[in-house]
């Protein structure tokens, strides 16, 4: 299936969600997440702000500060097309509304990227293979592929948004690891291409 109808069919089984659903599962996920060893090693873990039809990340984000972690969001800086990973200190404050309403840093220093040790990545759809559908900006897959990113990249998202395959093509970076509201799989890391 096209990347295109891909998305459009995404959207729809998460429109389909009952709006009262969405708190407990995402709590879900992000519990999960949390109780990994990825998380527990993680000194410094990014993570996106979520919108609507996303797994919320607030829950991540109050544990990591509970925990003494860095909690970085991502910036966009269409200038340099790419994200800049800003350090948060609060989900209210020092937060704006940016592209596409997704709320992002308000302003900040970006922390050098070899410093996270995880990253939290939404998308639309993903497979077990470790492939991911977002929304076709190209945003994650070039900041996955940063030469100084050592760390581990997890996608949240609830079961509903794993399909068979996703086509890929050359630009598309692999996730390491995807958790949802009921399990976690880990991938294969790919090779350089």
């Amino acid at each position: 299936m096209p990347k295109r109808a891909l998305r459009q069919e995404l959207r729809a089984r998460l429109q389909a969600i009952p709006p009262a659903d969405w708190p407990a599962r995402s709590a879900a996920a992000c519990r999960l997440l949390c109780a990994q060893p990825e998380y527990q090693r993680a000194e410094t873990v990014m993570l996106f702000l979520s919108t609507p039809l996303e797994v919320d990340t607030q829950p991540i984000a109050l544990q990591a500060w509970a925990d003494l972690k860095r909690v970085l969001a991502p910036r966009v800086s269409f200038d340099q097309r790419r994200m800049l990973p800003i350090e948060i200190h609060s989900l209210s404050s020092g937060v704006e509304e940016g592209y596409m309403g997704i709320r992002e840093p308000a302003e900040g220093m970006p922390v050098p990227v070899s410093d996270i040790d995880l990253v939290v990545v939404p998308g639309l759809a993903f497979d077990l293979n470790g492939n991911r559908l977002g929304r076709g900006r190209g945003f994650y897959d070039r900041f996955l592929s940063h030469p100084d990113f050592r760390g581990v990249s997890c996608a949240l998202a609830l079961e509903e948004q794993i399909v068979d395959a996703i086509p890929t093509g050359p630009a598309d970076v692999r996730i390491h690891m995807l958790v949802t509201d009921r399990a976690v799989h880990r991938f294969a890391p790919s090779s350089p291409g």
